[in-house]
């Protein structure tokens, strides 16, 4: 299969649209900007190439051929495409229209995601946004790769590469327990009392900067976390603890998700997380990915914080 653009070939098909539609060489060659010799040489040139005779000439005028009538209308509906991809790539580069490819974890197309896609729409109407779930592991990899063009995920500190990030949502660790626990009998929950609890973790391999994270903090509170169930998402956690599974550290808006058998209680201590991130690739320009981080930086982060 040959691959080479006959560009030569859509020009003349211009002019031979432009003479279909004049039915007189020097009217077509007037629209053209060209002389009308020119433009006489390239048809024969496209009816030699065709091997079809495109106008019956006369003193009367220009008039198409059988043949010439036959493919008119396709080639109107080429040029109707080509004049619609001018359009579109004009819009793309000066970001008023294109497709934007968005990766978020589930948490964060609950709560962040919304607001962006309602901006988007409302300043971009014709852009076409694809959203797909993703685990926060997969951010990285497919920015760089450049399937995704923003990511919404668990990311924090550095990242490195090309990868830019900002923090846009967060909150305090509570914990989640299974009604009637001891532990849901206080106002408050001390990180150490969690040290021989049996814990539902968000599974490294979805997340690791949040897994590394949670664990260094127990550690740092003289324990080593017992995880007996590593799961995809914080609602998957809740779940396991609705099921009496263990119980589970978590952000404390996840609360509002919780069925009615999960108790929820603050820690003692202040432990503040990154629920969500926004992330894109600084290597590669696209103008709508710098006009959803421009908007989110002028905006207060979207998490609230629990007291």
């Amino acid at each position: 299969m040959n691959n080479t653009i006959d560009f030569r070939l859509i020009r003349q098909l211009w002019m031979f649209l432009a003479v279909a539609e004049e039915e007189h060489f020097g009217r077509a060659a007037q629209r053209l900007n060209m002389s009308q010799p020119p433009l006489t040489e390239q048809i024969k040139v496209l009816e030699q190439s065709l091997k079809m005779q495109l106008f019956e000439r006369s003193r009367r005028g220009t008039k198409l051929s059988p043949a010439g009538a036959a493919i008119l209308p396709a080639v109107r509906q080429f040029a109707d495409q080509t004049e619609r991809l001018e359009r579109v790539i004009r819009e793309v580069a000066s970001g008023q229209s294109g497709v934007l490819h968005v990766g978020a974890i589930t948490s964060a197309m609950l709560d962040t995601i919304p607001p962006v896609l309602s901006y988007m729409r409302e300043q971009h109407p014709r852009v076409t946004i694809f959203v797909r779930e993703i685990d926060s592991v997969e951010a990285v990899p497919e920015l760089e790769a450049g399937t995704l063009d923003l990511a919404f995920a668990r990311l924090d500190g550095e990242i490195g590469n090309s990868i830019s990030t900002l923090p846009l949502a967060e909150d305090r660790l509570a914990v989640a327990l299974p009604m009637g626990h001891p532990l849901a009998e206080l106002p408050r929950v001390r990180l150490q009392s969690l040290a021989t609890e049996h814990l539902v973790m968000s599974a490294r391999q979805v997340s690791p900067v949040y897994f590394d994270m949670l664990t260094s903090v127990c550690r740092s509170h003289g324990f080593t976390p017992r995880v007996l169930h590593e799961v995809r998402s914080v609602t998957s956690q809740i779940a396991y603890v609705s099921c009496g599974q263990g119980v589970a550290l978590v952000p404390a808006s996840i609360r509002k998700l919780a069925p009615a058998n999960v108790v929820f209680r603050p820690l003692k201590e202040k432990l503040t997380v990154v629920t969500a991130a926004l992330a894109w690739n600084a290597e590669r320009h696209h103008p709508l990915v710098d006009a959803v981080v421009s908007w989110l930086k002028s905006r207060p982060r979207i998490g609230k914080l629990e007291p």
